[in-house]
C-alpha cells in the first residue's frame, strides 16, 4: 500500500469538507470544490447521488484507498472527503467571447496530463506574463489546484482565468469552432516555434514530460511545433518548455 504520507502535503483541515451529508448539502448549496476522493470500497444508492451530483456541478470525483483519506486526517469522513477551490472556475465560451469583445486575439494553453503543481505553477506564472487569456485543464488527469498550487504559482493562479473541462478533445472542436488555431507542442516536430504564426487567434497544447501529449489528441490539433535544440536532449522540463513557447507567441504579438 502507497504511503501518501511521503508523497504530497497534508491540506488544512479548514479546505476540506468530509461526511457524506456535509459533502452533499455543499454540493447542493454550489460550493466550489476542487474534486471529491471518495472511498473505492463504497458501493450503494450514496455512490451513485455523488456521482450525479458532483456531474451536474463539474465536480471531478477520485477514487482512492481508504488509507487517502485517512491521511487527510478528519474524523468521521464516512469514506468521502471533498476539497474546497481555491479559484473559480470559469466558462471558456465567456472568457473567448470576453477577449474577442475587447478586440484581443485569443492566446490560450491546454494542459494534458501534467501532474507536477510545482510545474503547474510555473506555467501559471509564465502564462499570467506573456499575455494567456486562460490555461484550460481536464478534470481529471491533471495535479490539483490547491494550495500548494496557487503558492508555486505566487498567487498567479488567482489571477489568470483557468476553465476546467470535461474533455480536451471536445474542447478543441469547441476552440476549432470560434476560429482558434490549435498548436500542439511535440517535441519530434518538424516546424520550430519561430516558424508558427501567434498573431492569430492560437491554443497551445503542452503535455507531460512523461507521455506527451495523448496521441488521439494530438492527432486533432492543426500544427505541432517544436522547441529548436542546439544539443539533442530527451525532454525539456514542461513548465521551461512552456516558457519558451509562451515567450516565442509574445514576442510575435508585440511586434505584431
Amino acid at each position: 500500500m502507497k504511503d501518501f504520507r511521503k508523497k504530497q502535503h497534508r491540506p488544512k483541515k479548514s479546505s476540506l469538507v468530509y461526511g457524506r451529508e456535509a459533502v452533499v448539502a455543499a454540493l447542493q448549496e454550489g460550493a466550489v470544490l476542487d474534486r471529491i476522493y471518495l472511498d473505492q470500497q463504497l458501493t450503494g444508492r450514496f455512490v451513485n447521488d455523488i456521482k450525479r451530483l458532483a456531474a451536474n456541478h463539474s465536480v471531478p470525483v477520485n477514487y482512492v484507498p481508504k488509507a487517502k483519506l485517512d491521511f487527510f486526517n478528519v474524523d468521521g469522513h464516512e469514506g468521502i472527503v471533498a476539497q474546497k477551490a481555491r479559484i473559480r472556475y470559469q466558462d471558456l465560451q465567456d472568457i473567448i467571447s470576453l477577449v474577442t469583445e475587447n478586440g484581443e486575439v485569443p492566446l490560450l494553453l491546454l494542459l494534458d496530463g501534467i501532474t507536477d503543481i510545482r510545474n503547474i505553477g510555473g506555467i501559471a506564472r509564465t502564462a499570467w506574463c506573456c499575455g494567456v487569456h486562460a490555461i484550460i485543464i481536464p478534470d481529471k488527469g491533471v495535479g490539483a489546484l490547491n494550495e500548494d498550487a496557487i503558492l508555486t504559482s505566487a498567487g498567479a493562479l488567482e489571477k489568470i482565468p483557468v476553465c476546467r473541462v470535461n474533455s480536451l478533445m471536445k474542447t478543441v472542436d469547441e476552440l476549432h469552432l470560434n476560429g482558434i488555431k490549435v498548436f500542439a507542442a511535440e517535441m519530434e516536430a518538424s516546424n520550430h516555434i519561430s516558424e508558427a504564426d501567434f498573431t492569430i487567434p492560437s491554443a497551445i497544447v503542452m503535455g507531460s514530460e512523461e507521455k506527451g501529449i495523448y496521441p488521439a489528441l494530438l492527432k486533432i490539433c492543426d500544427e505541432n511545433i517544436s522547441i529548436p535544440m542546439q544539443n539533442h536532449f530527451e525532454s525539456l522540463n514542461v513548465s521551461v518548455a512552456t516558457g519558451m513557447i509562451l515567450y516565442e507567441a509574445m514576442k510575435q504579438r508585440i511586434k505584431g
